[in-house]
């Protein structure tokens, strides 16, 4: 490929950006002189001659307006395509022939009788690089360095589907990080898509720059200092500076930045500005060097360790360049026409090197929809072979219901009754039902359930309520079990409720798995000890599940393996927007308690800054010397050095020993083992501890009526859907309960999401929120099993 036919590339790359003069940095006038000195430098008189033709077709261009551009930019054009063609054909005469090995005998013709067109070779499969990737000069400072050319492919035949190995420059160790990204085959860089992007035609200016907010900008190292402390934990920090002034940016376990960083280089950082000492700064912000090309949008790709934004940037632009085009679109051009979506190569395209902002979001907006209509195809697939076989009709007698309702303490509330009716109404269909009930904390879903599963035990059948803990299942059987003495002989024979789980000595299993397998246990209770090959039931009708984000889809399959296609209710606490909900839920019909029981008292919500913090100890010693308890959460276990957060392990050992050491300080987390946890959760619940630090293990699930107190460290670091969550672990008994959130840090999301939960108790407007200011991820940052 001769030096013309990269300059071709910039003009066409220069028309797909509409003739903005954005191809390249600086403008194609200004690069033009620049190119000629590194890629010219043989006296050859043709080439100088295309390149006067050149510069005299684009003189004027940065000042003229867009139609005149055009068309010069097709002179210039034509003009580099006559010298790329001419170098191409000299080539060609000075190389001897050689006879190809490889070339067939005679061409095959396809079933059709049509001549199949010849495989491209790989350089024509993967090598077109746009300009970005281009070898360019870098002028920093007067530093003239040649950047590596793109990765190439190896050999012909490649495919969509070859191993990712199989690009030049993926080794078996960038392979290995790329597999951490998802990526293993060539097809896959397609839908790596950048997790941001960087405007260049916005770039900020140390000046303008402001506390909490996510910014990219380019500036000069000044200086580069490395310390090291606590042993060998280094910090680097590099003083950056641009014409209106100098920030300072830290590094952490990185002290052979000293090395890469050399004062006088010009640099991208990209981060979110912090504070320390009252001044503004980067901590462990992403860099990398700027290139004379660079202009527009840039995407900013997942990184892990071993590899560099830019070196994936250039990966994959020659896939996306050359492949992007010829990927079938899997929706149909009607309904893409009636949706009014992009095609589907212009969209990666777009999503990839986005040209404008506005293309940006019609990209994003085509793939979305692509992959909600194959999450709803999968779902309703899977719910349709789920109803194809019949399962046991259940008889509702009004009577009974009217006896049931007249046994509770209290009355259900409308959303509750509503959800009463349309469980009935699936649970008396051959059809098996497969319902979500979905209702925030303290709505009542327990009881909707304990009704549908006693009407599976009127009809002589059994029923199975599973729960992702110890601690959730024993409360669930010891709130069936007074539903069950409340109703008396309403069923004629008292049922039998029995817990399953798997902490029980193995003679108790056993003897409890004979007594579900005979019919005699009607309500089984427990957690996934419930769905082992080992139990078996007599007659189950009814599987209950709750907190169903715990469970994937394999899981509500081996429950109703359980049983005679048995119908299946699944609960959550997690209050998901309704549309979400019918989007990723799809195989599920939706019923929604949106009414909170009467009587129940609002949580007190209130954001502190860190300087309170001390206020929040003093208010939660007065709790507990009221006879009180108190939760404190903590983001993370164990302490970090890369993330500034309180830890549990830590903040336990000095709660107990400086703030609290005249009161029982507890700790629970994820690494400790089930036994561990439920010790700690009963002792907590008995009233043995006063003070419970913990992580987000205790999210659902506990139930602990006289805790009245949630102190959230770095509630900045969660989502308000986790945030709802946390502060319903307490309000759950009959004192004033409160909520107090302790942000590390300040910032324009985080802000809104404590200012929205400050004044809300609304789990489902709190859900509707944090879609707005985090997307999904929020709700489905883990991918269930079995969820296409």
């Amino acid at each position: 490929m001769s030096a013309f036919d990269n300059l071709a590339k910039i003009f066409t790359h220069e028309q797909k950006l509409g003739c903005t003069d954005s191809a390249i940095l600086g403008g194609l006038e200004e690069f033009l002189p620049n190119w000629a000195q590194q890629n010219l430098r043989n006296p050859d008189a043709p080439q100088h001659d295309y390149l006067n033709q050149i510069a005299e077709a684009l003189r004027g261009y940065s000042k003229a307006d867009v139609t005149t551009r055009r068309a010069m930019l097709e002179r210039a054009l034509a003009r580099a395509n006559e010298a790329a063609n001419r170098a191409r054909a000299t080539s060609e005469r000075a190389k001897p022939v050689e006879p190809r090995a490889d070339r067939p005998a005679n061409k095959r013709a396809t079933p059709s009788g049509e001549t199949p067109r010849p495989e491209p070779s790989a350089a024509m499969k993967l090598v077109a690089p746009a300009p970005e990737d281009l070898p360019e000069i870098e002028e920093l400072e007067g530093e003239e360095e040649r950047e590596a050319e793109p990765p190439r492919t190896r050999d012909v035949g490649l495919g969509l589907g070859a191993d990712i190995t199989r690009l030049q420059g993926v080794g078996d160790a960038r392979a290995k990080s790329l597999a951490k990204l998802g990526v293993s085959k060539v097809e896959d860089l397609l839908y790596l898509f950048p997790r941001r992007y960087d405007d260049y035609r916005k770039l900020k200016s140390i000046s303008e720059l402001m506390y909490g907010e996510d910014v990219s900008l380019i500036a000069k190292v000044s200086t580069v200092t490395t310390r090291t402390v606590r042993g060998n934990f280094n910090i680097t920090n590099v003083l950056l500076a641009d014409q209106t002034g100098s920030i300072n940016a830290t590094f952490f376990r990185q002290p052979f930045l000293a090395k890469q960083l050399r004062p006088g280089m010009m640099i991208v950082v990209r981060g979110r500005v912090e504070r320390d000492l009252n001044r503004l700064c980067f901590k462990h912000p992403e860099w990398e060097r700027p290139r004379k090309n660079a202009a527009g949008i840039i995407p900013v790709y997942p990184l892990t360790e071993g590899l560099s934004s830019q070196w994936l940037r250039n990966l994959i632009r020659p896939v996306v360049e050359y492949w992007a085009d010829k990927i079938p679109d899997s929706l149909a051009r009607e309904l893409r026409k009636r949706a009014g979506l992009m095609d589907l190569n212009v969209a990666l395209h777009e999503i990839h090197f986005p040209t404008s902002n506005e293309n940006l979001e019609h990209a994003r907006r085509r793939l979305a929809f692509e992959e909600f209509l194959i999450i709803q195809i999968g779902v309703l697939r899977q719910r349709r072979q789920w109803r194809m076989e019949p399962g046991k009709a259940l008889g509702v007698d009004p009577l009974f219901v009217e006896k049931f309702l007249r046994s509770l303490p209290y009355e259900l509330t409308g959303a509750q009754q509503r959800a009463l009716r349309e469980i009935f109404g699936d649970i008396q269909q051959t059809a098996p039902m497969s319902r979500l009930l979905q209702g925030d904390v303290g709505s009542g879903k327990t009881v909707v359930a304990a009704a549908a599963m006693l009407i599976a035990v009127a009809n002589g059948a059994q029923a199975a309520l599973l729960a992702p803990t110890e601690i959730l299942s024993e409360q669930h059987y010891k709130t069936i079990r007074k539903i069950v003495d409340g109703l008396g002989a309403a069923l004629g024979k008292r049922p039998r409720v029995e817990l399953l789980t798997g902490s029980m000595r193995p003679r108790e299993k056993v003897e409890l798995h004979a007594a579900i397998a005979s019919g005699e246990v009607d309500l089984a209770v427990g957690t996934h000890a419930l769905i082992q090959e080992t139990v078996n039931f007599k007659e189950l009708a009814l599987a209950v599940i709750d907190e169903q984000h715990r469970f994937g889809v394999a899981q509500r399959s081996a429950i109703r393996q359980k049983g005679y296609n048995p119908h299946i209710l699944v609960m959550s606490a997690t209050p998901i927007p309704r549309t979400l909900a019918l989007t990723v839920y799809g195989d599920l019909d939706l019923s929604i308690l949106d009414e909170m029981p009467p009587g129940r008292q609002e949580i007190r919500t209130k954001w502190l800054d860190p300087r309170e913090r001390e206020r929040a100890y003093a208010f939660i010693r007065k709790q507990v010397t009221e006879g009180r308890q108190a939760f404190v959460i903590c983001p993370l276990i164990e302490e970090s050095e890369a993330i500034d957060a309180r830890a549990a392990v830590e903040e336990y050992e000095r709660l107990r020993g400086e703030v609290y050491p005249d009161l029982q300080v507890g700790l629970i987390h994820g690494k400790l083992r089930p036994a561990e946890k439920d010790e700690v959760m009963n002792a907590f619940r008995d009233k043995q501890i006063d003070v419970l630090v913990a992580t987000s293990v205790v999210e659902v699930g506990i139930d602990v009526p006289n805790a009245t107190v949630m102190l959230i460290e770095g509630a900045d670091r969660f989502g308000l859907a986790q945030l709802h969550q946390f502060r319903g672990r307490v309000g759950r008994g009959e004192h004033q309960s409160y909520c107090m959130l302790l942000a590390d840090k300040s910032g324009s999301t985080s802000d809104d999401r404590l200012t929205v939960i400050e004044k809300t108790q609304d789990g489902f407007r709190l859900a509707e929120e944090d879609l707005k200011l985090r997307g999904p991820g929020e709700f489905f940052g883990t991918r269930q099993s079995g969820l296409p």
